[in-house]
């Protein structure tokens, strides 16, 4: 199996990631079940990275239905250490317009039907999630927004809604009361399987809408949506483009022993079977 270092995640509209070079295609087994697509391997600035449609080309899977798991164990088995994410948003602060982007570095969990950890089945562990996003991570993706001309914020807050459905009025104002500057529905699972994984991440909300709370923009329609999603996935493009040139060859971040201090079960305790389908991100830890 071929191997890479930086990790694309694709969010709506962006199903590929042109300038790609030596492409490969890998479909990627993990206990967990399949990933939302195979995952198209190649370089890219010079660097080996793997991408992923995270709703898999053509649109097809709900974000209820995504399996968070299975696409962070994989991204794991092909060696990738960072994850640029790219996700579309609706907007909660008039500043933040659409066609805008902002690098959050906060969320809320406003979701309920979701798996979000690797742990269970005989072995516990807790990771820390105060600062949820890499900050190396994150700066190359501001950093890339500014070279490459394209608005963007940097810091916020991510509500992550569970959707299929937008939201309602009343909701919208709550979280703009809240102080959360953007919603979506995809980038806290992966934030938080990530980090169990210690993969740096990071992701780049690309705002389409202004929800429901705008006087001027009462109601979201897919139309409208896609309308910014085709001129935000060039945008998404040309930054992801530089943001993996940017980043810096080795890790110093606390992304990359996340786990050191995390495991409470004893090695001694834990079940074989989840000692062998957790190996991969624990089996240092438990030798």
């Amino acid at each position: 199996m071929q191997q890479a270092e930086i990790g694309i995640i694709g969010g709506s509209g962006l199903y590929s990631m042109p300038g790609l070079t030596a492409v490969h295609e890998e479909r990627v087994t993990t206990p967990f079940g399949d990933p939302s697509d195979a995952f198209i391997l190649g370089e890219l600035e010079g660097r080996r990275v793997a991408f992923l449609a995270r709703h898999g080309r053509g649109h097809r899977i709900l974000p209820s239905e995504l399996n968070f798991r299975a696409n962070i164990y994989a991204f794991k088995k092909l060696g990738v250490e960072r994850i640029l994410s790219l996700s579309a948003v609706g907007s909660l602060r008039e500043e933040h317009k659409p066609g805008d982007f902002l690098i959050p570095d906060q969320f809320i969990d406003r979701t309920f039907h979701r798996v979000s950890t690797f742990f269970g089945e005989g072995l516990v562990g807790h990771v820390s999630f105060g600062d949820p996003v890499c900050a190396t991570v994150a700066g190359a993706l501001a950093a890339a927004c500014g070279s490459e001309g394209v608005t963007a914020s940097s810091g916020g807050t991510y509500v992550c809604m569970e959707g299929p459905q937008f939201s309602t009025r009343a909701e919208s104002n709550l979280y703009r009361s809240w102080g959360a500057n953007v919603i979506g529905m995809t980038n806290l699972q992966e934030a938080k399987l990530a980090r169990e994984a210690e993969i740096c991440y990071a992701t780049a909300a690309m705002v389409t809408d202004y929800d429901c709370w705008h006087p001027e923009h009462d109601s979201v329609t897919v139309d409208q949506i896609v309308a910014v999603l085709n001129q935000n996935a060039a945008n998404a493009c040309k930054v992801i483009r530089a943001a993996v040139a940017a980043l810096p060859r080795e890790r110093n971040c606390a992304c990359a022993t996340a786990l050191q201090y995390a495991l409470l079960t004893s090695p001694a305790a834990v079940p074989a079977a989840t000692r062998a389908k957790l190996d991969l991100l624990v089996g240092k830890y438990l030798r």
